[in-house]
């Protein structure tokens, strides 16, 4: 056996395994005997599991099965809300409504306007010339006949001139003509009767002739005056247009005066307000960049309608005498009409329906159709002259509403 070890190393310690192997078994069968048929009835060893074996006490809920039980509680929550709502049933249009009662109106037409005078002028030359002097600046405040300007009048002069030399020699002319004849008056029966009338008659063609030239001096006067401009009226001047030096003809606007004591407002209205505008009426006047209202009164109407702007012109006056530049924006409240009661309603709540106005009335929670007349009228609320009763329920807005469609009423 010690040659077998020596000789060959490893089929030794093959052998020494198999018989410590081998004595292994011998003590494993006295202790614990296996009888012959236990080989036919031994169960065979478990193959390990890829996944680990939960003891079925210790099993908890799947992770799926709370999913289920969360959606199934969502689900039953919408049909709950849905069966409350129930959105397949057509549900009544909520309105909001008012109720048609009776109160005081004030019918108002709002305009704008412009600050002008009660009177201007605009300055023009009566002759052509060049401008010699201008003796006043814009912004002077001048009187009645106050020298504005002066437009040169050398030829204007010498017709003057000319025509009072033509006086002067029919003057002489007369004065000789006069004495010629108180001489041979004086003659007596000494001068023939046929001398005497024809001196009668030159004496009366000298005083024909004076009459004349003196017609021509007072006309190269008139003349020579138009080239000096004076003011027409007192006031303020409010524009220049033209400087020394300058040729002017009557054409062109030289300067314009206005009285800044008597201020009104310029305004026009539409030709369909046209026949409802009258003299006297009252209005609310508010200049630009003023929080204070002014009242005041239509002071005049045009009786004629401009066919090229379609409008009416107005002038509005104060009550009160107001301090503010020529062309000043001012905002104008027109009073048309009062009434102590009557009954309005929204212009949102008319509508049209077959050519036909009205609005929408709430009646056993429908929407009633009912014709209506108003007052038209540029403003947000109309009178109603027919078709509606004190305690009508309409409907403010009315716009998409049918006849006969279900309707519940807003609650405040």
């Amino acid at each position: 056996m010690g040659g077998f070890v020596v000789g060959n190393g490893v089929g030794s310690s093959l052998w020494i395994m198999v018989k410590m192997a081998s004595d292994k078994k011998d003590v494993a069968d006295k202790l614990d005997p296996v009888p012959k048929d236990a080989a036919k009835t031994a169960v065979p060893p478990q193959v390990p599991a890829l996944r680990p074996v939960v003891s079925a006490t210790k099993a908890p809920v799947p992770r799926q099965r709370c999913w289920l039980w969360f959606g199934a509680g969502i689900l039953a929550v919408g049909l709950s809300v849905a069966g409350y709502f129930q959105p397949w049933v057509t549900q009544p249009l909520v309105v909001a409504v008012e109720v048609a009662t009776l109160a005081p109106v004030t019918r108002i037409l709002a305009v704008n306007g412009r600050i002008a005078s009660a009177q201007s002028v605009a300055v023009r030359p009566l002759v052509s010339g060049r401008l010699d002097a201008l003796l006043v600046a814009e912004g002077d405040v001048v009187t009645a006949g106050q020298v504005l300007a002066q437009i040169n009048a050398q030829a204007a002069n010498a017709s003057m001139r000319q025509a009072v030399a033509g006086l002067d020699a029919a003057l002489v002319a007369q004065v000789g003509a006069v004495e010629t004849y108180a001489r041979s008056v004086a003659l007596g029966r000494n001068i023939a009767r046929s001398v005497l009338d024809a001196q009668a008659r030159a004496v009366q063609s000298a005083g024909q002739e004076v009459a004349r030239t003196t017609a021509l001096v007072d006309q190269a006067r008139i003349a020579l005056e138009n080239y000096t401009l004076r003011a027409p009226i007192a006031g303020d001047v409010l524009l220049l247009a033209v400087d020394p030096g300058q040729s002017v003809d009557p054409s062109l606007v030289l300067m314009t005066l206005a009285d800044l004591t008597d201020l009104l407002v310029e305004t026009d209205v539409d030709e369909g307000y046209a026949t409802q505008i009258s003299r006297g009426q009252l209005a609310v006047l508010q200049l630009a960049g003023e929080g204070e209202a002014r009242p005041g009164r239509v002071g005049f109407v045009s009786s004629r309608v401009d066919v090229a702007t379609g409008g009416l012109a107005l002038k509005l006056m104060f009550d009160e005498g107001v301090e503010a530049p020529i062309g000043l924006t001012v905002t104008a409240n027109i009073v048309v009409d009062q009434q102590d009661a009557a009954l309005t309603l929204p212009r949102t709540a008319l509508v049209t329906k077959d050519a036909e106005e009205g609005v929408f009335l709430v009646k056993d929670g429908t929407a009633r159709f009912q014709p209506v007349e108003v007052v038209d009228w540029p403003a947000a609320r109309l009178i109603v002259t027919k078709g509606l009763a004190v305690g009508d329920a309409m409907i403010v807005d009315g716009t998409g509403i049918e006849a006969g469609q279900a309707v519940r009423v807003m609650v405040p």
